[in-house]
């Protein structure tokens, strides 16, 4: 919704403004200036990009524009998972705790967490961790190193999407120019005519320039930025894995180590500790929105 009420408010401004200063809106309308540039950066794109990350592109667009960000009760429900998770690994039997992580679709602890179970990744991302805690093997240490390169490897690949528009951002006010310096062939190829027509087409050749550097810094920038930041923001659920599982490894009792990945949530989105002893004694009804 930001973006749109954002898209609406730029470009009622320079309209207005450029209406206001007696310009004709009808000079702009330039629609082979649009397919020049748009063309450009989009073919520019597709040859810089693998499917998957032309893909993920949209995807991440969708999720801009929706500001798809984990609420307070994706929060729940990821700390819900672990807690219930730690407190089987203190008082049941390996073959137990296995039958959550291998087949997390039917174990009860994941059921009561929907937003968990539909996050694939997160979802294997538990399971995966839980498992070499149930080894036994591996030192807290040397946990948190893998930890910490996996949830960086997931960061990179999941702003992938936000540098290959980035990237054709950057581009615009150069395509832009080109786009003008076509329009400027033709109209040196006009040079003949009256100043009317030939004003016409040079003032048309410079909406090229315009075009490129209005959907640069004031369309495909701040949608990037957007995309950056509601991605960062689901990367948090991988933290507070990282926080939760770590603090148990290294003796913490579940409630506590709860506490460790509830601190690593941004203050003005973090559930209160009551809404989190809630979802413990009562898990999928604590004191957070539900999930969309």
């Amino acid at each position: 919704m930001n973006i749109i009420i954002g898209l609406v408010v730029t470009f009622g401004c320079i309209l207005g403004g450029y209406m206001a200063m007696g310009g004709y809106v009808s000079v702009l309308m330039q629609p082979w200036e649009l397919v020049i540039i748009g063309g450009a950066a989009f073919g520019g794109f597709l040859v810089a990009n693998p499917m998957k990350t032309i893909k993920d592109s949209g995807t991440a667009l969708w999720e801009a524009f929706r500001f798809a960000v984990p609420k307070e009760r994706d929060y729940l429900d990821t700390l819900s998972v672990l807690y219930g998770l730690m407190r089987d690994l203190r008082s049941k039997s390996r073959n137990e705790i296995e039958a959550h992580i291998d087949n997390p679709e039917e174990s009860s602890i994941f059921q009561t967490a929907p937003s968990v179970l539909k996050n694939k990744d997160l979802t294997a991302f538990i399971c995966d961790y839980v498992r070499l805690i149930i080894i036994g093997n591996a030192r807290p240490h040397e946990i948190e190193s893998l930890m910490d390169e996996e949830i960086n490897t997931i960061e990179h690949d999941k702003l992938k999407s936000y540098h290959a528009i980035v990237t054709v951002s950057d581009a615009c006010p150069a395509i832009g120019i080109i786009a003008a310096v076509l329009g400027v062939i033709k109209a040196m190829g006009a040079i003949d005519q009256s100043p009317e027509i030939l004003g016409a087409l040079i003032g048309a050749a410079l909406v090229g320039t315009f075009l490129g550097i209005f959907l640069s810094y004031s369309v495909l920038g701040p949608i990037a930025a957007q995309i950056k930041l509601v991605r960062d923001k689901q990367n948090r659920l991988y933290v507070i894995v990282k926080q939760t599982l770590l603090a148990y490894m290294n003796g913490s009792v579940p409630q506590v180590a709860l506490e460790h990945g509830r601190k690593t949530i941004s203050s003005y989105e973090r559930p209160s500790i009551d809404a989190v002893e809630q979802e413990m004694m009562t898990p999928g009804s604590g004191g957070g929105e539900k999930a969309a």
